[in-house]
């Protein structure tokens, strides 16, 4: 007869489940930028390159005024040029009836020099994405990405040629930096989505009854390039954005997203711009052990320096910051990170922040690949029990290459 007495109870070995692996970051394919000392290189300064020759979104309203006296034109044109641009979407002299025959064509290039050639485009089965691949005067190639939702529409822009940030998993960063990109090459993305849109590149418009945009209502900086390494243009591009017309495109700033890997100082920089737009800290790892390796610049400020200056912006704005969290499997979606994030989030109050999980986009047979669901749920509701307001983050156009991480301006 078989007594309890006889037993060799384990209960850790019963009644815990195998323990997840821990996968390391490593990139595939290309090789990382490195330095002489073998670290990824951080490229914070863009290289000394031709920038492409001033345009009007370059310039304020009373700049434009300015150039136009140089020109030999009355600075009253500068209002109408401006409102063919950021309200017609148009750069085409045939199309400004209202400036004089005489010189309009010598007018309007010089105002208008050509900034972004369309390369090609590629929609989603379903029409509700555009990835764009632009050519700039140079050569350099960008991408941007429109998508369609009820009631809005967003743009996601690029903001430099590349990126020198250098994560392992994102493709910009692995093509490392060209060069920044001007305010009006920034701006002209949207202008530029603003006319298909007019052309209807996403389709017409619903017939329901129900709500829908038709321009661009919201701003992503989530392309190509690190927004607060391309500082002053990007700030010049926002006051484009939100300018009233005919001064700019009049959007409002709480609908723009501003995102960073952590570069503190420039955040905190930003905070103080009395500019509310939404800002986004790209974090992916709580622990330093992780982050050094999957986001290099968390060598140079770590992660409590990071979410210090993502509080700082949250105090100095009143606007609840996003932390952007791409969940890969068996590298930074363990159970343990979850209740780690929240203990920092936690530590620095209640209310001010909001984690957007986001599922990688995976790669056949690769290290970098999506967490499982259930492992993604158990993360996000460790978050929710902790009192993190967290929402899965919905990713548009993984099949044209055109989600988060994923642009590399392939011809």
């Amino acid at each position: 007869m078989l007594r309890m007495s006889d037993l060799t109870v384990t209960p850790a070995a019963t009644a815990l489940p195998p323990a997840r692996p821990q996968v390391r970051p490593e990139v595939e394919g290309a090789q990382p930028i490195v330095a002489s000392d073998g670290r990824p290189l951080l490229q914070f300064k863009s290289p000394r390159v031709s920038q492409p020759p001033v345009h009007l979104a370059d310039l304020t309203l009373a700049e434009r005024q300015d150039r136009l006296k140089e020109l030999g034109h009355q600075g009253f044109r500068a209002k109408q040029l401006s409102t063919h641009y950021f309200s017609h979407y148009t750069t085409d002299p045939a199309a400004m009836s209202d400036l004089p025959k005489a010189g309009r064509e010598e007018l309007v290039a010089a105002m208008f020099p050509p900034l972004l050639t369309e390369v090609k485009r590629l929609t989603t089965d379903n029409g509700d994405t555009i990835k764009f691949l632009w050519r700039l005067f140079d050569g350099a190639l960008v991408e941007s990405v429109l998508m369609r939702y009820p009631g809005r529409v967003t743009l996601c822009v690029s903001s430099q040629a590349g990126c020198g940030m250098n994560c392992p998993f994102c493709a910009t960063g692995q093509a490392g930096l060209t060069r920044n990109m001007s305010t009006a090459e920034i701006v002209d993305q949207v202008v530029a989505a603003n006319r298909a849109l007019a052309e209807g590149a996403l389709g017409d418009l619903r017939t329901d009854g129900g709500h829908d945009a038709d321009r661009v209502t919201n701003i992503v900086f989530m392309g190509m390039g690190e927004p607060l390494a391309n500082y002053k243009r990007v700030m010049g591009a926002l006051h484009r954005f939100v300018d009233d017309s005919p001064e700019g495109l009049g959007m409002s700033a709480r609908n723009i997203t501003v995102s960073t890997v952590g570069l503190v100082p420039a955040i905190n920089k930003l905070a103080a711009e009395s500019l509310p737009v939404t800002f986004a800290l790209s974090l992916h790892a709580p622990d330093d052990e992780l982050r050094d390796e999957l986001i290099p610049v968390n060598t140079r400020w770590k992660v409590d320096e990071a979410l210090d200056a993502a509080y700082n912006y949250y105090r100095t704005t009143g606007r609840r910051v996003s932390i952007e969290y791409a969940l890969i499997k068996d590298m930074n979606d363990h159970a343990w990170r979850a209740d780690l994030l929240a203990k920092k989030l936690n530590q620095r109050g209640r209310g001010w922040v909001h984690v957007n999980p986001i599922p990688l986009n995976p790669t056949p047979g690769s290290i970098w690949t999506a967490s499982e669901k259930s492992v993604a749920a158990e993360f996000i509701n460790r978050l929710r029990a902790a009192g993190v307001p967290t929402t899965l983050r919905d990713t548009r156009g993984k099949e044209i290459d055109g989600a988060c991480g994923q642009l590399a301006a392939g011809e």
